[in-house]
């Protein structure tokens, strides 16, 4: 599956090392889009089929279509690493 999603993004025309910064109370992670794909592929088969189907969705919206997509998924991965090492 990681490959559909990188020849996803080769049609594109988009660098899977492309990153994205995200500011978190004044620091910033960047991540790459490889990373964001390479996490989503260790869950489960159902849930890469999951990423999967959303990222072509993505592509058919418009052009920030992806960028948006990805976006919410790094949001998504650093909410739930940050909040991994918080006892609430």
């Amino acid at each position: 599956m990681k490959e559909k999603c990188l020849e996803i993004l080769e049609q594109e025309g988009i660098n899977p090392a492309s990153k994205i910064d995200f500011d978190v109370n004044g620091s910033v992670y960047p991540l790459s889009l490889e990373y964001i794909i390479d996490t989503y592929m260790q869950a489960s088969e159902d849930s890469q089929a999951v990423f999967l189907d959303a990222l072509q969705k993505s592509t058919k919206v418009d052009e920030m279509g992806i960028e948006k997509f990805f976006e919410g998924m790094g949001q998504l991965l650093l909410m739930t690493h940050l909040s991994d090492k918080f006892n609430v």
